[in-house]
């Protein structure tokens, strides 16, 4: 991170001006100005919450932009949002890697901005360029033309130049804004501010998809996709303003080394030290001086010769090794057998986020329903995901605030269900949603053929379309069980120091998820479509079968739970901690290290 002193724009970092040079670019003091605190969050907030925003307000109609104006079928529609998909919740990965190591924070939320304003411009381009996408069929019966190459490679790169920004944002917002509560010394109040900041910061996130749902989706649907892909331009350009706005009074801690690199210096030490024996003392072991482990426990224990030394060379006279290259210590063990050993949990939630991802097909279901609540007013079909979210706030709400002080009361003692055993809630839930969205797209296939529209994919089935309210419900509850229990779970048995990776594993399952979504799709559509017979993922909603793909997938949902059932038995008892208590303490760390 970038030395606090004479910063007044992220281009003049490293300046070395005087005093008296710097009060020429601003009429506060430099000495007079406070760093961070509460005037650094609505900032903070608002760039996160903008970008959120303009992210997820381009989302949910983009199957229609994908099929209409550039005449790919659904196959490759949902592929490419796959894609794109997979893209934009691996690469905060990357971005945490960058901004712990390289950058710092605020020059990696900074650049992610400008690339995800960026990235809506160039969409913003496509829909106001008409030679940006293919043209519109020929009516005289001549066959319409396909999308060209160049056109096709400017569409992927507003996508990449917009998960890039999501790279640089998503994992660096809240610490970043925790970093503003860290002045030095003993605060009283720091947690109590913190803990405001984290409801703040998580409600803006909430309220901002909503909003994204409805009203971005609502200007694509009566405005077209000049406005409704303009507007999230606008405020991606909002989002990156807001956020240099404030760059004198933030806090930029330093840059320190990440816990990757020492995954793989274990790994590459492992390697090297296969042929030696183990010591029979525990002093020929290196370890941390002070707390800590002393001794590599017996699970995994061939990472345990990555921190065996060899001979007094290894080991410098601070107690330091000579070579992080050559001999790692007994604390980097045991932090990547932690890691190995929750990944067995961590893939049992990849088949949620699978069933989470399907988004192509419940929005074709909408448009082919009835979605008028009055006559003059009907749900647009890009928002129905809100009431995933709504179901989502709504049972968080009721389980934190009803649910667990009621059977705490009638217990007698505080009741709270451990992170893993919530994990295997939502995997239950999310079967049955699955099931459900299968049974309501039978009925709705049944009544389109028996209307006479088995050929006609774009005509109204007389069937409302808040029947699809019932599988976004039990979506959004899937998603509180599953997500918030994997955070937890993570957490609790993930040391302190490797937090960054159990804020990062969530997203990862995410990428992973889109990468097997697409290929389950695939096989689905091979395999099912022959000579004189429909895939079951056609682009003719009324001639495939999207029943039989999501009771494919509720199938897939249950081989899953008994797997997640397997790697409970296989991992043993689990720990349980408190969330905002550990990132606290995070940030306690964060100060201590600025």
């Amino acid at each position: 991170m970038e030395q606090e002193m004479a910063e007044f724009l992220p281009l003049n970092r490293g300046s070395k001006m005087e005093d008296s040079e710097r009060q020429t670019f601003s009429l506060i003091p430099i000495k007079s100005r406070k760093k961070g605190g509460l005037i650094t969050m609505p900032f903070i907030i608002a760039n996160e919450a903008l970008e959120n925003v303009a992210s997820y307000g381009l989302l949910p109609n983009m199957t229609f932009y994908l099929m209409r104006e550039y005449r790919m079928d659904i196959t490759t529609t949902q592929n490419l949002l796959f894609f794109w998909s997979a893209t934009t919740n691996f690469l905060p990965i990357v971005g945490a890697v960058v901004a712990d190591s390289y950058l710092g924070r605020f020059l990696t939320i900074g650049l992610g901005s400008i690339f995800s304003f960026l990235g809506t411009v160039v969409l913003w381009l496509t829909a106001m360029i008409p030679k940006a996408r293919p043209p519109p069929c020929d009516q005289s019966g001549q066959a319409c033309k396909s999308t060209t190459t160049s056109q096709y490679m400017l569409l992927v790169f507003s996508f990449l130049l917009m998960s890039i920004g999501a790279g640089g944002i998503r994992p660096c917002s809240l610490a970043f804004g925790a970093n503003q509560f860290d002045k030095g010394g003993s605060n009283p109040n720091k947690h109590t501010v913190l803990e405001s900041f984290f409801a703040w910061y998580y409600t803006s996130s909430i309220v901002s998809v909503l909003i994204a749902l409805t009203g971005i989706v609502y200007l694509q649907d009566r405005l077209g996709w000049k406005i409704g892909f303009g507007v999230p331009a606008i405020l991606m350009f909002l989002s990156a303003l807001f956020f240099f706005l404030a760059s004198l009074f933030y806090i930029k801690p330093k840059v320190r080394s990440n816990v990757f690199a020492s995954f793989i210096q274990v790994l590459v030490v492992a390697c090297k030290n296969r042929k030696l024996r183990y010591p029979n003392q525990n002093s020929d072991y290196h370890h941390k001086n002070g707390s800590g482990p002393q001794v590599p426990t017996d699970k995994l224990r061939f990472l345990n010769k990555a921190c065996i030394i060899k001979g007094p060379e290894d080991v410098k006279l601070n107690g330091g090794a000579a070579n992080p290259w050559n001999l790692c210590t007994v604390e980097q063990v045991e932090e990547l057998k932690a890691l190995i050993r929750v990944v067995p949990l961590w893939s049992t939630g990849i088949m949620i986020s699978i069933n989470l991802s399907q988004s192509s097909f419940p929005l074709l279901q909408a448009q082919s329903m009835n979605r008028h609540l009055t006559k003059g007013f009907q749900i647009p079909a890009g928002s129905f995901g809100m009431f995933m979210m709504i179901a989502l706030t709504i049972w968080v709400f009721l389980y934190d605030r009803v649910m667990l002080p009621l059977a705490s009361k009638i217990k007698g003692r505080p009741v709270r269900p451990k992170p893993i055993v919530r994990m295997g809630i939502g995997i239950f839930i999310s079967c049955i949603s699955m099931v459900v969205s299968g049974i309501v797209e039978h009925v709705r296939r049944r009544r389109a053929i028996s209307e006479g529209l088995l050929s006609n994919s774009h005509g109204l089935v007389e069937m409302s379309a808040l029947w699809l309210i019932i599988p976004n419900s039990l979506n959004g509850i899937a998603e509180a069980f599953s997500a918030i229990g994997s955070t937890e779970f993570y957490y609790s048995e993930l040391p302190k120091s490797m937090s960054s990776i159990a804020s990062a594993l969530l997203g990862l399952g995410m990428a992973v998820a889109s990468l097997l979504a697409s290929a389950i799709l695939n096989a689905v559509d091979k395999y099912t479509k022959g000579e004189g017979t429909e895939s079951w993922v056609s682009s003719n909603i009324n001639k495939g079968h999207y029943e039989y793909y999501y009771w494919l997938l509720a199938l897939l949902t249950g081989f899953n739970l008994l797997y997640f059932v397997a790697c409970c038995w296989q991992y043993g008892p689990s720990a349980d901690v408190d969330i905002t208590k550990r990132m606290m303490e995070l940030s306690d760390d964060d100060d201590h290290l600025s």
